[in-house]
């Protein structure tokens, strides 16, 4: 049975979007079946997957309100050889219908229970608050990868954010736990970047991926071009970057599955 991975942070511009797609991709190139579900209703995801979200007719929106299944929305996206839960505007209005339903916070993980058996990472891409999208989102994960920028602000983020898993681990989703935190956009030459880095490894020392994802100049443009940055330009240094985080996510996988086979045995 696959993992579900929610990728959050509720403040924007830290790298969430980039880092689906990218590990979407990273993933699905070490031959493991993927699926990026959009929960974004800017479309983002989507868009940088290679789709145009104007054009399509069934979206994430139909799928929380129960009027499609996942058979029914899912698109390939061929280049990066993952599957793709698209989305638009139109999930704007599905949160809002949502607050009048029984049950709203769990629409995301009844729709997505089937689809666990049938891949082995699911990557839902969370909008950039702390909304009913975001809560289906932790509901439905078994973890929560955080992307941050290490900047002044982030540590008050992240521990907001920390607080929300908790209190979710304690009502809803018991097996909620943090995948790990992830260091976007840096610049080694940024003294305050290394400083904050400094304090995400001395507070979350068994949290924080050993992998730092840097600023790139064709990580960024892979987007306008609706592609990965492993199929954009697979030497740059973000390509890199995201196929040694896809490499770390294995290996972590690998050694708990082993403890745990250690255990039963």
């Amino acid at each position: 049975m696959g993992r579900i991975i929610a990728i959050a942070n509720q403040k924007g511009g830290v790298g969430k979007t980039t880092t689906c797609i990218n590990l979407a991709a990273s993933l699905a190139a070490t031959q493991r079946k993927v699926l990026l579900v959009d929960m974004d209703p800017q479309g983002n995801a989507t868009m940088g997957s290679g789709i145009n979200k104007n054009d399509i007719s069934l979206t994430t929106c139909d799928l929380l309100l129960g009027e499609a299944e996942v058979s029914q929305i899912v698109m390939r996206n061929a280049v990066g050889k993952y599957d793709v839960l698209p989305t638009n505007g139109d999930l704007t209005a599905a949160e809002v219908t949502l607050m009048q339903k029984m049950g709203k916070e769990r629409r995301l993980r009844a729709a997505l229970s089937d689809a666990k058996n049938h891949y082995d990472y699911i990557l839902i891409d969370c909008p950039p608050s702390l909304n009913m999208l975001t809560l289906n989102a932790l509901v439905a994960a078994d973890s929560v990868m955080i992307p941050m920028q290490c900047e002044y602000y982030a540590l008050e983020g992240l521990s907001a954010l920390v607080d929300t898993i908790e209190s979710i681990r304690k009502t809803v989703n018991p097996d909620l736990k943090i995948e790990g935190l992830l260091r976007t956009m840096f610049d080694p030459r940024n003294n305050l970047a290394n400083d904050v880095s400094g304090q995400l490894l001395m507070h979350f020392p068994k949290k924080v991926y050993r992998t730092v994802i840097p600023r790139n100049v064709r990580l960024a443009e892979a987007p306008s071009h609706g592609l990965p940055v492993i199929h954009y330009d697979k030497t740059s240094r973000g390509a890199l970057a995201y196929l040694a985080l896809a490499g770390e996510i294995l290996r972590r996988d690998d050694e708990v599955n082993l403890v745990d086979t250690i255990a039963i045995a």
